[in-house]
């Protein structure tokens, strides 16, 4: 994230801070979820003297951020998602769930394992086993719902490859319809793994859309519709 963040923003003050249970934080005991993950934010946010900000979010961090903003509207700024996952149930969680075991992780895709134990240490498989925990958990009882979204007057771009293997263009695009600040980019060809990303072009995406305009509450001119349903080329 932090060489993306370098290219989106070559002035501004870029913070990335690791969720509980990741990264530098992989020892930590205690809840491991949606809720405490925009406590997360909060907290870090208070720890740096920020009142408010604007908060680009890749797969499950775009999600946290819709939710720190439901629970913290003035503490959040603009949100950018790219490649979340929005619509959750049973059948979803166990077949996402199911992709995420450490041990056919590691014999199947031995470089993605390796990337993993970079980013979060020898306690990656727990990291692993406790996002599969979390999958179930989003599968049984969402986090967010319609009227959660529906609530959030924030302006959000949600971002979607048309090639992700888990995310679907309906749910990013109901989801963006549903906020009443909302709008969609498609990036064509895009697979989920941030990783395969162009950089410099998705560095562009969010660098124009954090620097233009202010960042209100709830404005009806940038509700979703075919107007500001945007591809890249």
């Amino acid at each position: 994230m932090l060489p993306l963040a370098r290219l989106a923003c070559r002035d501004g003050r870029i913070l990335a801070p690791d969720f509980s249970g990741h990264g530098a934080r992989t020892s930590e005991a205690g809840a491991f979820g949606i809720p405490q993950f925009a406590n997360d934010v909060l907290g870090f946010l208070d720890a740096e003297g920020i009142t408010r900000a604007d908060i680009f979010g890749y797969s499950m961090g775009g999600y946290v951020a819709l939710h720190a903003a439901l629970r913290h509207p003035g503490r959040i700024g603009r949100i950018m998602t790219l490649g979340t996952k929005f619509a959750w149930d049973t059948q979803t969680a166990e077949k996402e769930s199911a992709r995420l075991d450490p041990a056919a992780i590691e014999s199947k895709v031995p470089a993605f394992a390796a990337r993993l134990k970079e980013l979060h240490g020898d306690r990656w498989t727990d990291v692993v086993r406790r996002t599969a925990g979390m999958m179930c958990e989003l599968g049984a009882s969402p986090a967010l719902g319609d009227g959660d979204f529906r609530s959030i007057p924030h302006r959000a771009l949600l971002g979607v490859g048309s090639a992700d293997e888990m995310v679907t263009l309906e749910e990013t695009g109901k989801t963006a319809r549903l906020l009443p600040s909302g709008g969609l980019l498609v990036i064509p060809g895009m697979r989920h793994p941030i990783e395969r990303a162009d950089p410099e072009l998705l560095a562009g995406k969010i660098a124009g859309f954090f620097s233009a305009g202010e960042t209100p509450g709830a404005d009806p001119s940038h509700r979703t519709n075919k107007s500001n349903i945007e591809q890249t080329p």
